[in-house]
């Protein structure tokens, strides 16, 4: 079965993802796939600086983030141009590694982490979606604690995304991150327990 896990920023898909993979379950990790998009190289990342700019860009050739991140978060016509560039090729390895894992593990749990998976229109790709749930104050909490954002930094980065109360309505499976990672893995656990049993 593969399943698509999403949830909103700081709400701890990386917790969730870490803790399904020590249960067995396969990772296809879309934020890891688009960093690698974005090496030194890449033809996405060569196509991000033609429209950005070389100043987006370290003395090394990386990539800057945090002055891209600067110009999109502030101006959703850049983000939209971003992510006009990247998702395809983010999206076309996202497919091939779910369906190699598949093809190859059969048996086994795929789990495609994925943040933007409704805003990118993605859940079609899935037989049931995961939501990573924690209440929004939580969330800006969190975010400004993890990045050293100010509020309305953290506030810019929410309102890029979909509501996280919407993604939880629209979620086929709903984990509840608000608590410790222990309460999390416990109800990992039992949704493991009834995916194998249904």
């Amino acid at each position: 079965m593969i399943i698509g896990l999403t949830g909103g920023i700081a709400t701890g898909k990386s917790t969730v993802s870490a803790l399904l993979a020590a249960r067995g379950a396969l990772l296809v990790d879309a934020d890891a796939i688009a960093r690698e998009v974005m090496l030194p190289g890449h033809p996405v990342l060569n196509a991000v600086v033609r429209h950005f700019g070389q100043e987006i860009l370290n003395e090394d050739g990386t990539l800057h983030r945090k002055k891209l991140g600067a110009i999109v978060f502030a101006n959703p016509s850049e983000r939209k141009v971003l992510n006009e560039i990247t998702h395809p090729a983010i999206r076309q390895e996202i497919i091939r590694r779910m369906n190699d894992y598949e093809a190859e593990f059969p048996d086994k749990l795929v789990v495609v982490d994925i943040p933007l998976l409704y805003e990118s229109g993605l859940n079609n790709l899935f037989q049931k979606v995961m939501v990573v749930y924690v209440p929004e104050e939580v969330q800006l909490k969190r975010l400004m604690q993890r990045d050293g954002l100010t509020p309305e930094q953290a506030r810019q980065r929410l309102d890029a995304q979909m509501p996280i109360e919407e993604k939880k309505r629209l979620a086929d499976i709903v984990v509840d991150n608000s608590r410790d990672v222990a309460d999390t893995g416990r109800q990992l656990d039992e949704l493991l327990e009834r995916m194998v049993f249904s």
